[in-house]
């Protein structure tokens, strides 16, 4: 059961406890890097700002409860926050790129099977650039980092109710647009 780890790492990283501070880093970091990645498009940025989620964490980590909320939404509500953040001061908005955030397949021999896969992923990112970005945030949070409706409603501040309701809608909105283009290919 990670949630309970997570309350037992958190409690004693609140304590003063280096180690499970650590703990939660190499715990999440992959994760919260994957998703700030996949929504600014740029390692080296995703890098940067990924570090100031966990600098974040660590500041607001005595102000944690944990009350039912699980650690890791808290952690995505962190970084989502910092994406508000970021997007405020850059209104430019980089393309998502699944393909960078896919786990690497080395080792594949087939290049038939890696260039079908790298073209299922270019199409994917070209229909998810046709959703609304509250559509794109929660289909990216759902289906890429892997939280549940309950987490992806505590990170995004929304009911489970309108997760649900975007999720729909979301997945609605990228099946048209992967439909229309497969006609046009």
């Amino acid at each position: 059961m990670p949630e309970q780890s997570d309350t037992d790492v958190v409690l004693r990283a609140q304590g003063g406890n280096v180690d499970a501070v650590g703990a939660l880093y190499d715990q999440h970091h992959e994760s919260i890097f994957r998703y700030v990645w996949a929504r600014v498009g740029d390692r080296r940025l995703a890098e940067d700002l990924t570090g100031d989620v966990f600098t974040r964490m660590v500041a607001a980590l005595p102000a944690y409860r944990p009350t039912g909320l699980p650690f890791r939404a808290w952690l995505y509500r962190i970084a989502h926050n910092r994406l508000v953040d970021h997007f405020r001061q850059d209104s430019r908005r980089a393309p998502i790129p699944l393909d960078a955030i896919e786990d690497e397949r080395a080792g594949e021999d087939d290049p038939l099977s890696t260039v079908e896969q790298k073209l299922d992923v270019e199409r994917v990112q070209r229909a998810l650039l046709q959703l609304d970005q509250t559509h794109r945030e929660v289909v990216m949070l759902r289906f890429v980092c892997g939280l549940s409706l309950k987490e992806v409603a505590l990170a995004l501040d929304k009911t489970e109710g309108a997760i649900k309701s975007l999720q729909h809608r979301g997945l609605t909105a990228l099946r048209h647009a992967l439909a229309q283009e497969q006609v046009a290919v």
